[in-house]
């Protein structure tokens, strides 16, 4: 029997049995699209619960939440750091913090020429790529530009520094940078988050009938906390007796939640919603916890910049209309290494995957078939950066590592070891080292054999008086 679409053919396979057949014919759907679109977007330091299907209070975030109804929501999923350029690292690399080759988050440490990316994989594989946001891993005239890993275009900032700016002069396409003419002379007309979510839907456009991988490392709600003063979602907040950083965070984390909703309808429109599926997280934990007003780390100790759970758990989303269970929540604990090869995985990319990386895939459990492998350990690190005097912090290697119910962290190397039992305390207010250093002894024994020390972290050369190129 022929059918126009894969749609048509998923709606006489579902219209022609029930029950338990209605769940093994949405598994053969998955399978007959061989290569779904892929779309992962990613915003910088949303806490954990600053999302309604996390727990927030005060946040609107009506599509997010839906978006979380119709598919698959993670209540142990992980940053691959706590801060943006190692975690970026993590992520397009599929290594953890111990071995990946971005640790420093100076802004602008480059990946080497032979590093290998996500997007490498998927090219390699068929897929159009597009990156559209915050890279993070390379300046211009740098090897570890976008255009050199992978992807076939890519539109916003380089430098991490850059990206702090939400009314730049310009923004970068491709390694040529691109005059935003509205912002020259300390003017504040284009506000970058609107060109760079224009482009991203561009790119979908034009790919509409290729597989596409569209990765969107969004910059909001990272400060400088900015947004333009007619941006509908500030509305919400305006009247609101709060301190203006959180009117503005609280307004950015909704504009978001508007554009997940714009993105999600344009997949509909171009009849691509079935054949795409969208990831949705933080890049790491709430820059600022903001408690008794947006309590952005809930429950969770820390923020951002600490190995505690509220730097580095981060929600986490999934949506595939007719593949990922709809309102489907899992405590699986996995983290950004694991993106690599789970989207080379569902994109049947497999075989381009290079050997010695950390990730595990989590397709199995997305699709609801097959072994879900689990980590041994969850591993992550980051040295302190003394800005002052321009260099690392010789005692300020942080490191955290969890094997089960169990997490070791450290803040400094001359501070002792605590340890956690996140079965009974996420929130790590017992400290249980004292009481099991049998646990204490094996942990650091794994991290001892399970990383190795970084190359050198060097930026660039900057022109005089700037800190991106």
């Amino acid at each position: 029997m022929h059918f126009a679409n894969t749609a048509t053919r998923r709606d006489f396979l579902l219209s022609s049995l029930s029950g338990l057949a209605v769940l093994r014919a949405a598994r053969a759907f998955a399978r007959a699209v061989e290569h779904p679109n892929i779309v992962f977007i990613m915003v910088d330091d949303m806490g954990y619960e600053d999302l309604g299907c996390y727990g927030s209070k005060t946040i609107h975030t009506p599509r997010i939440d839906r978006m979380a109804a119709e598919g698959m929501r993670f209540t142990q999923a992980y940053s691959g750091c706590t801060v943006c350029a190692p975690a970026r690292s993590t992520l397009m690399t599929g290594t953890h913090a111990g071995h990946t080759p971005v640790r420093g988050n100076t802004g602008g440490i480059p990946l080497g020429a032979n590093d290998v990316t996500v997007a490498d994989l998927l090219r390699r594989a068929g897929y159009a790529t597009g990156g559209f946001g915050k890279w993070g891993l390379g300046d211009l005239d740098t090897a570890g530009v976008p255009e050199n890993h992978g992807f076939d275009t890519f539109f916003g900032y380089y430098h991490q520094i850059h990206a702090h700016y939400y009314y730049p002069e310009y923004l970068v396409r491709n390694g040529e940078k691109v005059e935003l003419p509205g912002n020259k002379d300390g003017n504040e007309k284009e506000y970058t988050h609107y060109r760079i979510f224009e482009e991203a839907k561009r790119f979908i456009r034009a790919n509409r009938d290729r597989p596409f991988f569209c990765y969107c490392p969004w910059t909001p709600p990272h400060g400088r906390y900015e947004i333009p003063e007619d941006e509908p979602a500030l509305e919400q907040y305006q009247d609101k007796k709060w301190p203006k950083d959180a009117r503005v965070i609280a307004a950015m984390d909704t504009m978001i939640d508007r554009h997940v909703g714009e993105l999600l309808e344009l997949l509909k429109e171009l009849d691509l919603d079935e054949k795409t599926i969208v990831f949705f997280c933080s890049d790491n934990g709430a820059a600022k916890r903001l408690d008794g007003v947006l309590d952005s780390s809930g429950s969770l100790r820390g923020e951002k910049r600490s190995m505690y759970e509220g730097g580095i758990r981060v929600p986490m989303i999934v949506r595939w209309p007719g593949v990922v269970d709809a309102g489907a929540v899992s405590d699986l604990p996995w983290y950004f290494p694991d993106v690599l090869p789970t989207l080379t995985d569902l994109a049947g990319a497999n075989r381009f995957v290079p050997s010695g990386i950390d990730g595990l895939s989590v397709a199995p459990t997305l699709l609801g078939q097959g072994e879900q492998r689990r980590h041994e350990c969850l591993y992550w690190e980051w040295r302190l950066f003394n800005w002052r005097k321009k260099k690392e912090d010789p005692n300020g290697l942080m490191q955290a590592v969890r094997q089960d119910r169990w997490k070791l962290v450290r803040h400094r190397q001359d501070k002792p070891w605590e340890l956690y039992d996140l079965s009974e305390d996420k929130g790590e207010q017992r400290d249980l080292a004292a009481a099991h250093p049998d646990v204490v002894e094996r942990l650091t024994a794994w991290i001892a054999e399970n990383r190795t020390e970084p190359r050198p972290q060097i930026e660039p050369p900057k022109p005089e008086g700037r800190s991106f190129r």
